[in-house]
């Protein structure tokens, strides 16, 4: 069978999932080692029978609906690859927009604390783009955090991980910037989710009835661990961009909502001023 054949009856397979001619491409081209692009160039290649059944091994699990991120085991955010599988949520691109905020608050040796890090992507991306800021990252899966600690690792980035719920393990700690991509998705759509996400780990998704119980929770606390000027940046679920915001308006000044590309609202930031002594 050659290349050409084997992603025609291969699309023909992934048909109900989106995308399965470009997911059928990744695949076969994890299956011969090769770019997407090589893969492409060389459609007339002939696949060897391990390659054919390893291919055929790839198909079936995305066949199930095993996100295509968990099968490659990796996933690109801002500029590096990180591992990814079933033990936290895949970092998305819109996340990068979250990144990117902070980033333009960061400079010097600021430090940096990463609320429910998953895979580390943020708290690893902000440390080796802002390599002088000393970063500390908390998650309440010790999953997630194995993951997190591989991926640093892999990409040599110095990071404190911490296994705790929010800020349960940081004592009085005080940092020049929070992050955090929290669980947002109201409890009632368990079940209504595209089916590779339904995949994830609940606790990276779900978070109460209106989605809004690590906010509340973030929102309220922040001010204990923020120095006076630092900021809060969230990314938030396309219809929060009310709630939110409303959330930090007592104790946090310049408010902002940002977009994401489709127009969406994507991510919030406040900056914190003044002792928080009606917390």
């Amino acid at each position: 069978m050659t290349v050409k054949n084997a992603l025609i009856l291969a699309e023909e397979r992934l048909r109900e999932i989106p995308d399965p001619r470009l997911d059928a491409e990744y695949l076969l081209a994890e299956v011969l080692h090769l770019s997407r692009l090589a893969l492409l160039m060389d459609k007339m290649r002939k696949l060897t029978p391990d390659e054919e059944a390893a291919f055929d091994a790839l198909l079936t699990r995305r066949e199930k609906r095993e996100p295509l991120q968990y099968i490659l085991g990796n996933q690109p955010f801002m500029g590096f690859s990180f591992k990814t599988d079933a033990r936290a949520l895949i970092p998305r691109f819109d996340t990068e927009i979250l990144c990117e905020e902070a980033l333009s608050h960061l400079s010097g040796r600021m430090h940096v604390l990463d609320l429910c890090t998953g895979t580390g992507a943020l708290a690893i991306a902000i440390k080796k783009l802002r390599p002088g800021c000393i970063v500390t990252a908390t998650d309440l899966s010790g999953d997630a955090l194995s993951l997190a600690h591989e991926n640093a690792e892999s990409l040599q980035a110095d990071i404190r991980f911490l296994q705790g719920d929010l800020f349960a393990p940081l004592g009085g700690e005080k940092f020049d910037l929070i992050v955090s991509n929290p669980p947002y998705i109201p409890d009632a759509l368990r079940g209504t989710l595209q089916a590779e996400v339904q995949k994830e780990p609940d606790m990276a998704l779900f978070a109460g009835m209106d989605g809004l119980d690590f906010y509340r929770r973030i929102v309220h606390e922040a001010p204990r661990h923020l120095h006076d000027g630092g900021w809060l940046c969230l990314e938030i679920g396309d219809d929060q961009g009310e709630s939110v915001p409303a959330l930090l308006q007592d104790h946090f000044r310049q408010v902002r909502l940002i977009r994401d590309l489709n127009g969406l609202p994507r991510v919030v930031v406040g900056a914190f001023y003044g002792t928080p002594h009606t917390l």
